[in-house]
């Protein structure tokens, strides 16, 4: 067992220790937005160990500070940088809203230990969200102090989080301890107190993989260990949305498959359907394409997949949409594992930037899977007491097994039925805790005449209140805008300096 972190020459921050953009936060990552290309760096190696008894290097922070004191005023003139925090500010400022981290951390062990009550209950709700799923997550009382002494007697997991909420030179000296009882190869997660660049540079220098400033919130943490593994050589993942009926009937096929097509000729991103509905499926109906087995025999043989094989099993409608249509046949009955449904999700996931999953009015194992582990969830519902029993049940189960997520969103379907008693969208989205996203009213003929020809609405009725429902939806689940106009087409001047040349 080795036992203690290298010390390595003054570091830049390089690629293993860069937070992506898209999860800078001022609070989680204090230097997240500083110049990586500073004249003074080093290559610097991953975490390494020395050999027992062998002295560390000088710590960069030389001059003691009394409890209390100033840190900021014993440290050299020359180590503030101004522009530091101004980044660093601007980066926060571009911060995602909430529930917009993506990432997929591996089967592996994590071991927390923290001071604070807020960063015990961060880490608890982390360690149950859906992208730790795969993750066995320990949390425990107590700092570093507790992991140094836990370690002494046990080996250490992949990953280790600890809590300081001590002055610089103290955790600096406690990470010293650490490094002790650490194995080679271990990552460790710093969360402290002090937002300062010198003191970040100096952990990475003795080899921590990141340092967060407390406190921090779940998304923080999670964002913080899918960075530490991610693997640049795994295929691109698209995003995942899922669409289910609140009971039958309710229009959720007809919904996922006009979203879809949305999508894919309006905002002009490659998208794929999947039909999980094997006995009853509609989409090759709705696509007007003769159903072939691609669902079934890639849920009969997941291990098999590779991005010939899917391209393969994939009916192509238009130039940006795909589909893998359900066999829809009685012949055989469907006993497939959660396993083989996760594992096909994951393969056809790689294939395309979305991929909008149409799921059947039944519940099983593997579709509370997938629910829980969709990146968005879309329930159609129709303004009537059934599916707001059953709405309201399929909500409170997703939000509890997504605690850190956006609650599903909620679409009214059928709305307007002339003759029949509806709930007001207004009481059905209140009894639910959640606004309908969006309302598409009951038009009989239009939809009728397209399921019949095997159109989509866009197509059918370009101009309806519906086709612009799902273009409104579309835009919603994607976060993406409409382009402003078609790719290739002239406005109505025949030139682009026609509009600069009318007459007022």
């Amino acid at each position: 067992m080795s036992n203690a972190f290298a010390p390595q020459p003054f570091d830049a921050l390089d690629d293993e220790f860069d937070l992506d953009a898209e999860f800078v936060d001022l609070d989680a990552a204090p230097v997240a937005g500083f110049p990586t290309s500073d004249p003074l760096a080093e290559p610097r190696a991953s975490l390494q160990f020395t050999a027992p008894g062998e002295p560390s290097a000088p710590p960069m922070i030389a001059t003691p500070v009394p409890v209390g004191g100033d840190y900021a005023a014993s440290l050299p003139a020359a180590a503030f940088n101004p522009v530091g925090e101004l980044v660093a500010g601007a980066s926060a400022a571009l911060t995602p809203s909430r529930g917009a981290v993506e990432v997929s951390v591996p089967r592996i062990a994590i071991h927390v230990f923290a001071e604070r009550q807020d960063t015990l209950a961060s880490a608890e709700r982390a360690g149950q969200d859906r992208r730790l799923s795969r993750a066995t997550t320990q949390i425990r009382v107590g700092g570093v102090p507790a992991a140094v002494e836990a370690y002494r007697h046990e080996p250490t997991p992949p990953l280790v989080i600890v809590e300081s909420m001590k002055d610089p030179q103290t955790l600096l000296w406690e990470v010293d301890q650490l490094a002790e009882v650490c194995d080679a190869g271990t990552k460790v997660v710093v969360v402290g107190a002090t937002n300062d660049i010198i003191l970040f540079r100096e952990l990475m220098r003795r080899g921590v993989s990141e340092y967060l400033v407390a406190p921090v919130d779940p998304l923080q943490l999670i964002s913080a260990i899918g960075d530490l593994f991610a693997d640049p050589a795994q295929p691109f993942v698209g995003r995942s949305i899922a669409f289910v009926g609140a009971r039958g009937g309710a229009g959720a096929s007809s919904v996922a498959h006009n979203t879809a097509y949305a999508m894919s000729e309006r905002i002009g991103a490659n998208t794929v359907i999947v039909d999980y509905d094997l006995p009853f499926g509609t989409a090759g109906l709705d696509f007007n394409q003769d159903p072939l087995n691609g669902v079934a025999d890639a849920l009969t043989q997941p291990d098999r997949l590779d991005p010939t094989l899917l391209d393969r099993m994939m009916v192509r409608c238009t130039d940006k949409l795909s589909l893998f249509a359900a066999p829809a046949t009685l012949d055989t009955d469907w006993d497939i594992g959660p396993d083989a449904f996760e594992e096909v999700t994951t393969q056809i996931r790689s294939t395309a930037p979305f991929v909008v999953l149409d799921l059947p009015h039944l519940w099983s194992g593997w579709m509370r899977r997938t629910l829980i582990s969709a990146d968005e969830v879309v329930v159609v519902a129709t303004p009537d007491l059934a599916s707001l029993r059953n709405a309201k049940n399929m909500i409170d189960l997703i939000r509890h097994g997504r605690p850190n997520d956006a609650p599903p969103r909620l679409v009214l379907n059928q709305v307007g039925v002339p003759g029949r008693p509806e709930i007001p969208a207004k009481d059905f989205g209140n009894a639910l805790g959640v606004h309908p996203s969006l309302i598409i009213p009951f038009d009989a003929k239009l939809f009728g005449a397209a399921a019949n020809n095997g159109q989509m609405i866009l197509d059918a009725g370009a101009k309806s209140k519906a086709a612009d429902a799902f273009q409104t939806l579309a835009q919603i689940v994607s976060r993406r805008e409409m382009p402003t106009t078609t790719a290739g087409a002239k406005p109505k001047g025949g030139s682009l300096f026609a509009p600069l040349f009318k007459k007022r």
